[in-house]
């Protein structure tokens, strides 16, 4: 009888002795490591991945993610370094290399680190202007990145990548952007016009040089204008007419006001002289009237 209470008791013995080390096996993923605190002390590596055992009450085990986390920063009211107000939002990537230190250095370390991020965030674009904000981001988030990367790796965390990720401007300010880069759009504009004015002017220059010698070419190219004018079938056609025709007129006219500046009447037009012309002649042929008279 007393065997048999003895061997009673000691199967149930081993029942809870299997149940006792069934209830401490641990099983942890390939991006988990645990943390194993051995009556209050830590362990001096951290345990897994796969089958470990924690031997309760004993031991106590914190089991720390190695995985990439992504932390969206709460959008900040920021004054940058040119006195516009802006809101600005960001992502945070940032994942666990030392598990032991993220687990004894901080007591959260995501809070820790999202705090970090958002303090930094507010200090570091406070001090960029606003066209370093939009136009050199990759420099801002290159700043942000080493900053709070300075800050959490004490705690064993590492910061790969921070993105600013909207910038929100004030509406009288998306105004002035707008207008400013209109008139830059026009400048550009003009300053392309007026170089292809130039290069027309360096063109028909040449032309001119090669035609100068040669009238006919000159002749032939305002026959080539009027057919490409004509076949447009417009009911109003312009001629080119040369300066040379008017060349005599022109010479004439300047003549005639040369002569009316030194005083000499005679070299005016035959118009204006026949009134002279025919005063000489009545006077000629009043003189022998006069003679005879005088002989009688």
């Amino acid at each position: 009888m007393l065997m048999i209470e003895t061997a009673i008791s000691l199967g149930i013995a081993l029942v809870l002795v299997a149940l006792y080390l069934l209830s401490c096996i641990r099983v942890l993923n390939e991006y988990e490591r645990g943390v194993v605190f051995r009556l209050g002390r830590a362990m001096p590596k951290p345990k897994g991945p796969g089958l470990i055992m924690v031997f309760w009450p004993v031991d106590r085990m914190m089991r720390v993610d190695l995985r990439t986390i992504t932390k969206v920063i709460e959008p900040q009211d920021i004054i940058t370094r040119d006195n516009v107000s802006v809101r600005v939002n960001a992502v945070l990537y940032f994942r666990v290399v030392d598990p032991m230190r993220s687990v004894l250095e901080v007591a959260d370390f995501l809070f820790a680190t999202s705090q970090v991020a958002l303090t930094t965030l507010r200090s570091t674009l406070g001090q960029a202007e606003l066209d370093d904000l939009l136009t050199e981001r990759d420099k801002v988030n290159c700043r942000l990145q080493e900053i709070i990367d300075g800050h959490t790796e004490p705690w064993g965390v590492k910061v790969s990548v921070v993105e600013v990720k909207d910038v929100d401007l004030p509406e009288p300010m998306k105004r002035s952007m707008a207008r400013q880069a209109e008139a830059e759009r026009e400048r550009r504009a003009k300053v392309i016009n007026a170089q292809g004015e130039f290069q027309a002017a360096d063109k028909l220059r040449q032309a001119a040089q090669i035609m100068t010698p040669y009238p006919m070419a000159m002749q032939m190219r305002y026959l080539q204008a009027l057919a490409d004018v004509a076949s447009d079938q417009n009911s109003t056609i312009i001629f080119p007419l040369p300066l040379e025709l008017l060349g005599p007129f022109l010479k004439r006219g300047r003549d005639a006001a040369a002569a009316r500046v030194d005083g000499r009447p005679e070299d005016l037009s035959p118009v204006l002289n026949e009134p002279a012309q025919t005063e000489k002649v009545t006077g000629a042929a009043a003189t022998p009237a006069t003679a005879t008279g005088n002989g009688r």
